[in-house]
């Protein structure tokens, strides 16, 4: 009963589990990715985060054996804005400074808040994870999150990451990039992707996340990568157990 009460107070309140959005600074106690505050402790942290133990839709899972399905993604719609460049402790992370536009996914509209990263890609395909991952933030009027997944790996460069790479803080701290980005130029060609239902994959790891992952990747400068991981060495939770969640692959 305990499980299934606490789990029940987050889908009533979805706008609180939604006001962490996925990255932001935590306000509870302290948590990371190794030590007394690893993902294997998060549950144990604050009753908050106890989703992080209990839950039985947690994120990352391995995506693996999905059903094909002839429905359509999210119907993007984002425009270039002015972005701020945040490193939280825990990514680099940035924040929607103005309207960058969002999503749509069966007719409800999402809007895009943020975006951040994860080294190495918290997702895998097949189990196997790539060297990053991006994680576009999107929030509906209910305060239920939508969150596009992108894989990186070291290749070509991408001029929209090495610029957000050359002013991301090194330090905790902010610094607002100096023109307006185009989120759309770290999205690949191809959009098959997949998608599930689960959840935030930091504290409090609420259960209201609609996950949609590309499955082709972006290619990016190798030394932006490095320069990412010299501030994130590793910053990727574990894989979650799939449980009875259907995994649908759209084309």
């Amino acid at each position: 009963m305990k499980r299934r009460s606490f789990l029940a107070g987050l889908a009533l309140c979805p706008i609180c589990a939604g006001t962490a959005l996925a990255q932001d600074a935590p306000m509870g106690p302290s948590w990371g990715y190794e030590g007394a505050g690893g993902p294997e402790h998060w549950g144990s942290l604050e009753k908050a985060y106890e989703a992080c133990a209990i839950g039985a839709q947690q994120s990352p899972v391995n995506l693996q054996g999905a059903v094909r399905a002839e429905a359509t993604g999210p119907l993007l719609g984002w425009k270039p804005a002015s972005f701020k460049v945040v490193n939280n402790g825990h990514t680099i992370q940035l924040d929607v400074e103005g309207d960058a536009g969002g999503v749509l996914m069966n007719g409800k509209p999402y809007a895009l808040r943020q975006f951040h990263f994860h080294a190495p890609s918290e997702h895998a395909i097949d189990g196997q994870r790539t060297a990053m991952e991006a994680h576009f933030v999107h929030v509906g009027e209910d305060g239920k999150l939508l969150v596009i997944g992108v894989f990186l790996v070291p290749g070509e460069a991408n001029d929209a990451f090495s610029t957000l790479m050359a002013a991301a803080p090194k330090k905790q701290g902010s610094e607002a990039l100096k023109q307006p980005m185009d989120p759309s130029a770290l999205l690949p060609k191809k959009r098959a992707l997949y998608r599930y239902e689960g959840s935030l994959t930091t504290p409090p790891c609420a259960e209201v996340v609609d996950w949609n992952i590309y499955a082709a990747p972006v290619s990016v400068d190798a030394q932006d990568i490095e320069a990412f991981r010299a501030i994130f060495p590793m910053n990727a939770r574990p894989l979650q157990a799939m449980n009875r969640r259907f995994l649908l692959q759209m084309q």
